[in-house]
């Protein structure tokens, strides 16, 4: 079993708290999948805010 890297979680996080300022004791309890469905939402906002077009990689995508 391959574990999720400590340190994309607590990216991940961190980008979630400061769009949102939700508490970390909130995000820590999302489910990793529910965290990175925030981010690609958070992410896709800001791409729409700024006009930009969907071609960029998602910091987020993990292979």
């Amino acid at each position: 079993m391959t574990r999720y890297p400590q340190e994309k979680i607590y990216e991940e996080a961190a980008f979630i708290a400061y769009y949102f300022h939700w508490p970390q004791e909130e995000i820590m309890r999302m489910e990793h999948r529910e965290r990175r469905r925030w981010c690609d939402q958070i992410s896709k906002i800001n791409k729409d805010l700024n006009g930009q077009e969907d071609t960029r990689k998602n910091i987020f995508d993990v292979f």
